[in-house]
């Protein structure tokens, strides 16, 4: 059986985001073929895209996974409905958000999956833990280093603030 890669970024900023965090990378070492290989510290961070709301905790798990990307995504898609995520608002406050941003290098483009993650570039918030846990990790599309992907980011991004190591 081939065992896949995954990174996954996880986040929250409604109710106690810290127990969220925690429980959704609990979820995701318990899939069924999957082993939750290296986690992230813990950052906060700003909202992005709809700013009136809480900070986020925000961090990046790699998972090592016998499945297939849609099969994780449809695991990852279960574990925030488990946790009481409720789609609403695009970019709006939520109890758990888990996206797939990596798997593999693959690169997956479908209505239900894009990945690499279309804005991972863009934002600070995944970029910074990405480059913590896999920091010559590439983007198989811009084909860049996380930390050069952080570097050309500069100032823009979101601040970002580590809250455990």
């Amino acid at each position: 059986m081939t065992v896949h890669r995954a990174y996954i970024g996880f986040g929250a900023n409604l109710g106690d985001r810290l127990a969220s965090c925690r429980k959704a990378l609990a979820a995701l070492a318990a899939l069924p073929g999957c082993r939750l290989s290296r986690t992230s510290s813990l950052y906060e961070t700003e909202p992005v895209g709809l700013t009136e709301q809480p900070p986020f905790f925000n961090g990046v798990a790699l998972l090592e996974t016998e499945g297939d990307a849609r099969w994780l995504l449809g695991q990852l898609l279960t574990i925030e409905v488990d946790l009481g995520r409720v789609r609403g608002v695009r970019w709006g406050p939520r109890t758990i958000d888990l996206d797939l941003l990596l798997f593999d290098e693959e690169i997956i483009a479908s209505v239900e999956l894009t990945v690499p993650h279309p804005r991972l570039h863009e934002r600070r918030f995944v970029l910074q833990p990405l480059h913590e846990i896999a920091p010559a990790l590439r983007h198989p599309v811009l084909g860049k280093t996380m930390g050069e992907l952080l570097e050309a980011l500069g100032e823009e991004g979101g601040a970002v603030e580590v809250v455990s190591p």
